[in-house]
Order: structure tokens, then sequence, then C-alpha cells
């Protein structure tokens, strides 16, 4: 079946009241992109802002009448903001084609370091032999592709696991605290103040195959105050500094942190709390822009 797609580039504050109308004019889906590479980081708790030019798209089943449909639009708008021009709105047929399969197409299996593949349920594991994470692109963060899951992944791929217990602060998909077990850890914790994460976390899990027994998963306060051999971390520079002591205090004699979701300029921020903390940190590790930092508690 061909679809129909309308188009238009907005000012943020345009974008709720363009949906509602495509929305009215029977839309089967609505989706706001950056028109341009203009990420937004860390925004205030409660907001979704957009970005300075965004890209507002519908999409139909009906392809009748869409100049009618496009006119109604726009004396709508003339209405509601007689002062405002209204979005230039543009259209085009989208050929029939396996969108589905497509997306599945996207993801490839994913080696980090020597030992870990991340491997999409469709896909044939492409080393048996090594450890293999079975996860699927879903609604959690945190699937393997992103920067700083991939700096986290390999610096658990480089640690020695066998029989040490773990902590995931902000497990989104549970990857970190999934792949930290699959590596030989004795036992992990996931914690995330998200319900949607807490089961996604779940679900990856059970499809790995790892027991109740194992892993741990709930929210922060609910975990108790045990200190953990291993701690990792992988959230935003301005919760990692905000919750510097908890995590930190996470941390045991001897034990060692992992902290990602740090921009290149959020670094030294970060170093400095948890320095202040009592924890050696090493030297910062790069990728793409985003930063891992790791330390210890010493003895």
């Amino acid at each position: 079946m061909a679809w129909l797609q309308l188009k238009a580039s907005i000012a943020p504050e345009q974008a709720e009241w363009l949906e509602e109308l495509l929305l009215a004019e029977g839309a089967s889906a609505i989706t706001l992109q950056d028109a341009h590479d203009e990420p937004v980081f860390e925004p205030d708790r409660g907001t979704t802002p957009l970005w300075t030019e965004t890209v507002l798209t519908g999409l139909y089943d009906d392809l009748n009448d869409v100049e009618a449909m496009i006119e109604r639009v726009q004396r709508a708008w003339a209405e509601q903001s007689p002062d405002e021009p209204s979005p230039q709105i543009e259209y085009e047929l989208l050929a029939d084609r396996d969108w589905e399969r497509e997306w599945m197409d996207g993801f490839e299996p994913l080696r980090m370091g020597k030992r870990l593949w991340i491997v999409p349920s469709w896909h044939e594991a492409p080393d048996p032999d090594a450890v293999n994470l079975l996860l699927d692109p879903g609604l959690a963060f945190g699937t393997g592709t992103h920067p700083t899951t991939a700096l986290c992944l390999g610096w658990l791929d480089a640690q020695d696991l066998a029989q040490r217990q773990v902590l995931d602060y902000g497990c989104g998909s549970g990857i970190l605290a999934i792949a930290a077990l699959k590596l030989g850890a004795d036992t992990a914790v996931g914690v995330d103040i998200d319900p949607q994460a807490l089961q996604a976390s779940r679900d990856n899990a059970e499809r790995n195959q790892i027991d109740e027994a194992s892993l741990i998963l709930d929210y922060p306060e609910k975990i108790g105050q045990g200190e953990f051999e291993v701690v990792v971390a992988n959230i935003l520079a301005g919760p990692l500094i905000e919750m510097a002591s908890t995590i930190a205090g996470r941390v045991r004699v001897g034990g060692q942190l992992a902290l990602s979701g740090i921009l290149s300029a959020q670094a030294d921020s970060v170093l400095d709390a948890y320095r202040a903390e009592g924890l050696i940190m090493d030297e910062p590790q790069e990728k793409e822009g985003w930063i891992l930092l790791t330390g210890r508690r010493p003895n």
C-alpha cells in the first residue's frame, strides 16, 4: 500500500498546533525531527524541548484530495494565527515497501572489545563461541550503537569480572548489567527511575536466559545501602555530578567505577566531583566526542 507523506519545517512553538491540525485531517502518524545537526542535551526535568528548526511529518493512508486537505490546514492556521504565516507544507507519495524488513536490516551484530558481541535476535551470532548478548533495538536507551554504551561495554569486556558483584546505575535496557553477567560477574543489580526501562531490562534478561537470582532490577531507593566491586553509570553529566556522593558511595574499597554519557567539555566537572568523593580517576577515554571516565576506590 502506498502512503502520502506531508512535511513542513516549523519553529518549535508551531509544532503542537500543526500536529493537531494534521491529526484532525486523519494522519496515521506524526513525527518530529531535527532539521539540522542540533542535539538537545539534558533538558530541564518535565520539559520536552524541540530543535530551533523542526521538521514535522504526517503520514496518511488516504491519498485523495491532498491539495484540498492542505488548503483546509492552511485556512485553519490562518484563523488561529492571523498574524503568523502558515508553514509551507510539501507532500510526496511513498511507494509500498517492507518497512519492518528495512528497519531490521539497519542493525547488524556489533563487536565490543575482544570477547563480547551484541546480536539482534534476527541475526545469527558471527562467532558462536564468543560472549553473545541478544538485544533488539527498542524504547529504552542502550542498544550498543551509541558511543557511550560502546565505551562502557568495551571497558567491561576488558575487566576480569569473575565472581564480582556489579551495580548498573541507570540501567536503561539492562545491557551493561546483562553484559557483565555474560562476562563472568557473579551477580548484578540494575536500577532505574523509569518503569519502562526496568521492564525492558527484564525482557532482555529473559531473552538472554539470565535467571532472577543473578540479576536484581528495581528502583534506586529499593536496593538498600550495599557496596559493589564494580559500579557502572551510563547516564548524563548533570545527574552524574548531582549524584556523585550516592554513586561513588556504592564503590567498595578496592572497587572500580565507570561513568559515561559525558561530553568532552563536561569531563573535568565530572572528574572533580568524583575525586572529591575520594576516588582515584584515570585519564578519560573518548569516542566521537563522548567520554568514558573510570576510577577506583583506593585500599
